[in-house]
């Protein structure tokens, strides 16, 4: 009996760095069963029905490295595990996540594979795999297979998880000036950056967007107010009680004018250019409905514009324009609405279109009224027939913005309280002043939405997420700051040990090995402590913050690291993790300002997790190194050489530590070529070594009498150095350090009168 078949016999879902890749996979283990031995080339029509299923393998370019090179493979004959990995990231590009990454690696038993695919939301790249596993298995048999249906499975059950595009191009921008990004539940609120750098957006809502000024936005009359004392060019108007007073304050202020709800949203139940006193009623009662209060406006003649102001600045503008349709005397106008706008693709009802559906509401029946049309009338052959005056605001109209058009809506921003604000105005052209032509500015909106200038109808896209980023890490210049090397000098003020946090970043010092990285990471974090840092450290000792043990045993784990960067009072953050933890979660961080590799047992294998060859455990551990930002250093035992060839992975610099009383040819190369190293000469003395000069930090303490004692005291020494600790401070901190783990709630350090 034969056992053709793909089984999913595990799935691990690796959220952060790690032995394949830097963001977040899902390593599924497969066994393809009797398909071992059944390559794609042996199986008749596989190719021909792959590559009809899904024309985008095409762009697949595989170990050939050039479009088609996966179809390559298929023809001249691969596995079902590559190909299951090729079809599930090609189902998660026709679902919006393209540029996946992926591999298939066979494991040490007959049939079984890694598969290793890109996983933005576990949910879906698990449900990925499942539709792929049934998709391929059906071109292995000849069966039919719906792709679309198993493609729109997938994209119902990734809607609501991902971000909306507003806040996908403010993380997008964070992400290319070097910020990481951490969501925070299920809805937009991200952080972006680690612990005391850190700042929040909520959409186009940051940290700093004032509560009182979202207050002030939701009141258009009370807005409006306040502009006009200000000496910003607004509407005349009131607020109504009635609908005899809505006519009423029509009259005063001159027809035509507009009626919207004081603190209504998105456009709903605004009408304008009524003229009318059944037009001004009726719209009255209906803005009733969308708010507490209705406002009666003077009509502005133009067209209606939203402009970005992001901290004090202009950063985009885009222009509607009217929706219209032209009668061919067959069709009624609802018809036509259909053909004619809705046809459009950049129409739709979710915020990836541009523009919106167009809908008969209560102000297009009153503009169909004005015609004497309904919307089941059939106008004449080339009649034009307006639907909606204002709306579609989606040109992009930047680059002709006046000056004091530009200085009007800042000021207006300013006024409101607002760092990040939608102004709306209604202008005949916007490259003209207000004054000369009786625009207007007409609502401030906080949070306001971005789609428009991301993704324009008509002009070129603006980085509008570029600038809020900008805004909230200090511009531009904050990406050359962390870009800046380390000193090289022996010894570092200790107010430079928080450099690079304009980028969003603390120091996060990652520590991995096998018997000495804990007492590392709490040496690290004691000598922190006592440099002024309110420090966090999740190791296998426990969770610290500020040297208060909270948490007890196993906190060297993906979930307690991202505690620490999580906190937003934390300073520098001390994160072990071990391999264990590297090999089923990843690295709770994305980069690292230094690596710390303590020691490895070369007999350590993790057989439930198919590590069981030395070159396997090399790939684990080098996870560590291969994070290290390029103005940070990677620590590394160079008396393993094991460890001390993970030193090429780096992209930064490296410190090399030896407990060796001579040391070998590779350390006197890298300390004569400018390199830094921290030594044990004379047995128990901490030198400093840097071009070949020497520098004392003191004796190893007492309590280190153990060999992995004292790979922790250099681990920590060299740690300190690559971070500009003081030297007396880390000589008090070798002194006063506690080498046993305190009960949870104790202090981990004693008093600073103390300590010293």
């Amino acid at each position: 009996m034969t056992n053709k078949n793909i089984e999913f016999l595990k799935m691990l879902y690796i959220r952060g760095p790690g032995v394949w890749a830097y963001r977040p996979v899902i390593e599924a283990w497969v066994d393809i069963g009797d398909l071992e031995d059944c390559p794609s080339d042996t199986i008749p029509g596989l190719y021909e029905r792959l590559s009809s299923w899904l024309p985008g393998l095409v762009e697949h370019r595989c170990s050939p490295g050039v479009r088609g090179g996966f179809l390559k493979r298929l023809r001249d004959g691969t596995w079902p595990g590559h190909i299951l990995e090729h079809v599930t990231l090609e189902l998660q590009t026709l679902i919006g996540f393209p540029d996946g990454m992926g591999r298939a690696r066979e494991m040490s038993r007959r049939s079984h594979y890694r598969v290793v695919v890109s996983a933005p939301y576990e949910a879906v790249t698990r449900a990925a795999l499942y539709e792929a596993r049934d998709l391929v298995m059906a071109a292995i048999e000849d069966r039919a297979f719906d792709v679309n249906a198993a493609v729109a499975r997938l994209r119902a059950l990734a809607e609501p998880l991902r971000l909306g595009p507003s806040t996908e191009c403010i993380v997008e921008a964070a992400e290319q000036a070097g910020i990481p990004a951490i969501r925070l539940g299920d809805a937009n609120l991200l952080q972006l950056g680690y612990g005391a750098a850190s700042r929040r957006i909520w959409t186009a809502e940051t940290d700093v967007t004032s509560a009182i000024a979202e207050a002030i936005c939701s009141n258009k009359d009370l807005t409006r107010k306040l502009l006009q004392d200000c000496g910003v060019p607004v509407p005349e108007g009131r607020v109504v009680s009635n609908a005899a007073d809505a006519w009423q304050a029509a009259c005063e202020i001159g027809v035509p004018v507009v009626v919207k709800p004081c603190d209504g949203n998105h456009g709903r139940g605004v009408f304008t250019y009524l003229l009318t006193q059944d037009e001004v009623e009726t719209a009255f009662h209906v803005a009733q409905e969308e708010g507490s209060e209705v406002l009666v406006e003077r009509f502005i003649a133009g067209e209606e514009h939203r402009l970005l102001v992001v901290g004090g600045r202009l950063i985009a503008a885009a222009r509607g324009e009217a929706a219209s349709v032209v009668g061919d005397g067959v069709r009624t106008i609802q018809q036509l609405i259909d053909l004619q706008l809705n046809s459009d693709p950049r129409r739709g009802d979710d915020e990836e279109h541009p523009l919106n559906t167009v809908r008969i509401d209560s102000a297009a029946r009153i503009e169909l009224a004005r015609q004497a049309y309904t919307p089941e009338s059939v106008p004449a052959a080339g009649v034009p027939v307006l639907i909606q005056r204002n709306g579609n605001v989606a040109i992009d109209v930047t680059d002709d913005v006046h000056p004091d058009v530009a200085d009007a809506v800042t000021l207006a921003a300013q006024v409101v309280g607002l760092d990040v604000a939608g102004i709306d105005l209604v202008a005949r052209d916007i490259s003209v002043p207000l004054e000369e032509q009786g625009g207007a500015i007409v609502e401030v909106n906080a949070g306001p939405g971005l789609l428009m200038h991301i993704k324009p109808a008509i002009g070129k896209p603006r980085p509008v997420g570029r600038a809020i980023v900008d805004h909230l890490f200090g511009g531009p210049q904050s990406q050359a700051a962390h870009e800046a090397p380390v000193s090289e000098g022996m010894r570092m003020e200790s107010t430079q040990i928080a450099a690079g946090s304009n980028c969003g970043r603390i120091p996060v010092v990652g520590v991995t090995g096998c018997h000495a990285s804990s007492v590392t990471s709490r040496l690290v974090g004691h000598i922190l402590q006592l440099a002024g840092l309110y420090t966090g450290l999740a190791c296998e000792d426990g969770l610290y913050f500020d040297g208060r043990r909270i948490h007890g045993d196993d906190s060297a784990n993906w979930q307690q690291g991202r505690r620490v960067l999580l906190h937003r009072t934390v300073q520098a953050g001390i994160i072990q993790s071990t391999g264990l933890s590297i090999l089923t979660e990843g690295l709770s961080y994305d980069r690292c300002q230094v690596g710390v590799v303590t020691d490895v047992d070369l007999a350590l294998r993790y057989p439930d997790l198919d590590i069981l060859e030395e070159d396997q455990l090399f790939s684990v551990f080098r996870s560590q190194v291969d994070v290290v930002l390029a103005d940070g250093a990677a620590v590394l035992n160079i008396d393993q050489p094991f460890i001390a060839r993970m030193a090429e992975l780096c992209d930064g610099e490296i410190i090399f530590f030896s407990a060796q009383a001579q040391p070998d040819t590779v350390l006197q190369q890298h300390v004569q070529g400018g390199g830094r190293a921290v030594l044990l000469k004379e047995g128990r003395r901490l030198v400093m070594q840097h071009a070949s000069q020497d520098s004392s930090v003191g004796p190893l303490p007492a309590w280190a009498d153990t060999l992995s004692d004292r790979t922790a005291v250099l681990a920590g020494v060299a740690t300190a150095w690559a971070l500009g600790v003081d030297k007396d401070v880390v000589r008090t901190a070798l002194q006063t350090f506690h080498g046993q783990s305190p009960a949870i709630g104790a202090s981990a350090v004693m008093p600073a009168a103390a300590a010293v």
